[in-house]
C-alpha cells in the first residue's frame, strides 16, 4: 500500500476545495494503521476563522451510524432483537396505519424498509422527554410505501430507536451515546448538544448556488433535539475515522476494548436490501446501519451526512483497512468530495469510486410517457409531465410542510428509460438530484427523490412526450 503524503494530499484539498468554493474542509484518513489529519479554508467567510483539524462540524446523518451502533450493543447484550417489535419495547408506539404499528421491527428500522414516512421533524423541546414526545407524535404518520417493499430513507424511523436505546438503557439519547460509544473510544471532539460544541472551534454552514461562494447560513443549527438520533453528532475528522476504525477492527477499539461483538458489526454492514437509486447516497444496498458500496466488485461501506449548510462523507474500504472521512461547510461539496475521494481511494486502497450524478452532454431520446404522473409519499407530491417538448417536474410539499416552500417547477433532463436529473434547487451540494423509476412488488410504479419512495397515484393525460437531445440541449 502507498504511504500516505500528507503534502501532497493538502496541495490537493486545497486546490479542489477552492474549485469548488468550498469555505472550509477537514479530512482524516487511516492508512497503514495511522490517522492522520488535515484541514483547509475558513470555519466562517464572515470571521475568517481558520479550520483546524481539532475543528468541530455536524455530520447530519452519520449520526444514524452511531445510533444504529447502540441499537446494536442492545442486541448483543439480548435486550434486543432484530425481529422484535417496536410496540414490545414501546407499548404505546403508533402510526397511521394499524398494521404497520403492530408488525414493524427493529430490523426494518435499522435497514430503511419500514416504509414509515421518513421527514417527520417535529421540535418537542430541549427537555430530556423530547424522543417520548416525537415518538407520542409519530401516531399521525403515514407511510411512504408499504413495509419490506423497498428501502426508502427514514429519518423517522431513527428517531424512533432513538427512544428505544433510552427506554432499554434507562438514558436519554444523548446520554447513552456518550457512556457507550464516545467515551470507550476516547472520541473527546465528539458530541450531541449545541452547549457542547462551543467549547471548540465550530463550524458554521454556508448556503449559496453552484459555483458561487456560499454566504454564511443564517442559523447555525435549525434540528430540534429530538432529531439528534438521525442528524446531529458534531464531530471532527478524526472522530469519525475513529469511530468508523471500531466497525473496521471488528467492534473492538485500540486498547481492545470491545465495544460491539464482531457478529453485529458484521450485521450492520451486511446487505439487508438492494437499493434501486445508486446516487443519492451512492449506495447500492444497505445493510443494519451502513449504505454499501460496490466499486468493481471491490465491497466498501460508509454514510453520507447534511445539516444546514454542512455536508459530510464517510468511507471505508475494509479489504485495505483504508477510512476516510470529509467535512465540509458549504459550496459545491460533493464534488469537491467525488474528486478528492476518486484520487484519495484510488490511490489508498486501489478502488475507484463513480464521479457525481449528472445527466449526458447529449441525452437519450426518452419517452417519457411511461413515467409521466403523480407520485405522492407524505409531505411531497411530484408530477412528472412534459413541457414543450421537455421533461419537467412541478414539486409541492403538501400537508403540514406545504409552509416551508411554494411549489417548484423545474425541467428535467433524461439520464435513461428510468433515470431524471434534476438541476440543484436550494441549500444542496451536488448540481444534480437523481429521479429513479421503479416498480413496487404489487406492481405499482414509484419514484425515487431523495432516496424515498413515492408511489404513482394517479396517470397523466397521454401527451407527446418523447424527448430527443435536440430538445433538451445540453446541460
Amino acid at each position: 500500500m502507498p504511504s500516505f503524503d500528507a503534502d501532497h494530499w493538502q496541495a490537493r484539498l486545497d486546490e479542489l476545495r477552492a474549485v469548488h468554493h468550498v469555505p472550509g474542509a477537514a479530512l482524516a484518513v487511516l492508512a497503514g494503521g495511522t490517522i492522520h489529519e488535515l484541514a483547509s479554508g475558513v470555519l466562517h467567510r464572515g470571521t475568517g476563522v481558520e479550520v483546524t483539524t481539532d475543528s468541530v462540524f455536524q455530520s447530519g446523518s452519520i449520526a444514524k451510524v452511531y445510533t444504529a451502533t447502540l441499537v446494536m450493543q442492545l442486541i448483543d447484550s439480548g435486550d434486543l432483537r432484530l425481529d422484535s417489535r417496536v410496540v414490545d419495547v414501546l407499548p404505546d408506539f403508533a402510526v397511521a396505519d394499524d398494521e404497520v404499528t403492530e408488525s414493524v421491527t427493529i430490523g426494518r428500522l435499522l435497514s430503511h424498509t419500514s416504509g414509515i414516512a421518513g421527514d417527520f421533524t417535529l421540535d418537542t423541546g430541549r427537555g430530556d422527554d423530547c424522543l417520548a414526545r416525537y415518538v407520542e407524535a409519530c401516531a399521525n404518520v403515514g407511510q411512504d410505501c408499504p413495509p419490506g417493499t423497498v428501502i426508502s430513507y427514514s429519518s423517522t424511523g431513527y428517531a424512533i430507536l432513538g427512544r428505544i436505546v433510552e427506554v432499554v438503557t434507562g438514558q436519554t439519547w444523548d446520554e447513552a451515546l456518550r457512556d457507550r460509544l464516545l467515551v470507550p473510544l476516547g472520541l473527546e471532539h465528539s458530541m450531541t448538544l449545541p452547549e457542547e460544541a462551543l467549547r471548540f472551534r465550530v463550524a458554521m454552514g454556508h448556503l449559496g448556488g453552484p459555483g458561487t461562494d456560499p454566504e454564511p447560513a443564517p442559523e447555525w443549527d435549525m434540528l430540534p433535539r429530538s432529531a439528534g438520533p438521525y442528524g446531529r453528532v458534531m464531530v471532527t475528522a478524526a472522530d469519525v475515522v475513529r469511530f468508523a476504525r471500531m466497525h473496521l477492527d471488528g467492534g473492538t477499539a485500540p486498547d481492545g476494548t470491545r465495544v460491539l461483538s464482531a457478529e453485529s458489526a458484521a450485521t450492520m454492514r451486511r446487505r439487508a436490501a438492494d437499493c434501486l437509486d445508486g446516487w443519492s447516497f451512492m449506495a447500492d444496498g444497505w445493510g443494519h446501519g451502513w449504505p454499501l458500496y460496490d466499486w468493481d466488485g471491490v465491497a466498501g461501506y460508509g454514510h453520507d451526512g447534511a445539516a444546514v449548510g454542512q455536508f459530510s462523507y464517510l468511507r471505508v474500504v475494509p479489504g485495505s483497512g483504508v477510512v476516510a472521512a470529509l467535512l465540509t461547510n458549504g459550496g459545491g461539496a460533493t464534488e469537491l468530495f467525488v474528486d478528492l475521494f476518486q484520487e484519495l481511494l484510488g490511490e489508498l486502497a486501489g478502488v475507484r469510486m463513480p464521479g457525481a450524478f449528472a445527466p449526458a452532454a447529449e441525452p437519450p431520446a426518452v419517452d417519457v410517457s411511461a413515467l409521466a404522473g403523480t407520485y405522492e409519499r407524505e409531505g411531497v407530491r411530484l408530477t412528472i409531465g412534459e413541457r414543450d417538448g421537455v421533461p419537467h417536474l412541478r414539486l409541492e410539499l403538501t400537508g403540514g410542510m406545504a409552509k416551508y416552500s411554494p411549489p417548484i417547477e423545474t425541467d428535467l433532463v433524461a439520464v435513461s428509460d428510468t433515470v431524471l436529473a434534476m438541476p440543484a434547487i436550494g441549500p444542496v451540494s451536488a448540481p444534480w438530484l437523481p429521479l429513479v423509476f421503479g416498480t413496487l412488488p404489487d406492481g405499482t410504479p414509484y419514484v425515487y427523490f431523495g432516496m424515498r419512495a413515492a408511489p404513482k397515484t394517479s396517470p397523466a393525460a397521454p401527451v407527446n412526450t418523447t424527448v430527443t437531445p435536440a430538445a433538451t440541449g445540453s446541460r
